[in-house]
């Protein structure tokens, strides 16, 4: 059957269900595991999943969300950010930019990353994929923000400590980065390939079988 929705009703339930557990890792120390002046999310979690099931719109929904979340531990709501204060501090307007922005891509193209590769691929290896690309860049666009909106404050001329941007990048998310994008590789895959098996997410064939 032909519908002019973004969403299903399946969708919109698994939308709903990872909005509720970026709220849950946001409010509470679940999802973030600090490491120095960063931390260990496992917010690129949802949003992989809800790019996995719901295309580059509903990644970048649910990115949305992180991203909003995100900013706002910059003012004390939910686990605080030493971090996210010091750029509120500096300027809340490029703080909110360098929270949301980022995030939401990041969403989207997670989204576009499984359209490719399941159409060339089985869709474990597709869901995979996509939890390595939302955490990978998830970092790529986050400290490349935050060097760019950033790069010539006090505050991050301290952090950087005289090194390049490159180092200072490398050296800075080090083994966050890697954590991240293992976790991020791993449920990804499990959970998308369940929510397959399960019959909970339309192949693709399906898809064109309903939309005829």
């Amino acid at each position: 059957m032909k519908t002019n929705s973004v969403f299903n009703t399946r969708q919109l339930v698994i939308l709903g269900l990872m909005t509720a557990l970026v709220l849950i890792f946001s409010f509470t120390p679940i999802g973030s595991i600090p490491v120095g002046p960063l931390v260990i999310t496992l917010n690129i979690i949802p949003i992989a999943i809800a790019a996995v099931t719901c295309g580059p719109v509903g990644g970048a929904v649910i990115g949305g969300v992180f991203g909003l979340m995100s900013f706002l531990q910059c003012v004390g709501i939910g686990v605080p950010s030493g971090m996210g204060a010091a750029l509120f501090a500096i300027n809340p307007f490029l703080a909110f930019v360098q929270r949301f922005i980022p995030r939401l891509l990041d969403g989207f193209i997670a989204g576009l990353v499984f359209k490719g590769v399941s159409s060339k691929a089985n869709k474990t290896v597709a869901c995979g994929v996509t939890g390595f690309c939302s955490a990978f860049f998830n970092t790529l666009l986050f400290m490349s923000s935050l060097v760019l909106l950033f790069g010539n404050t006090q505050y991050m001329k301290d952090l950087m400590g005289g090194k390049n941007v490159l180092v200072f990048i490398v050296t800075f998310v080090g083994v966050n980065a890697l954590v991240e994008m293992a976790a991020s590789t791993i449920v990804t895959a499990a959970v998308g390939t369940a929510l397959f098996k399960a019959r909970l997410i339309p192949t693709q064939s399906k898809k064109a079988a309903d939309a005829a």
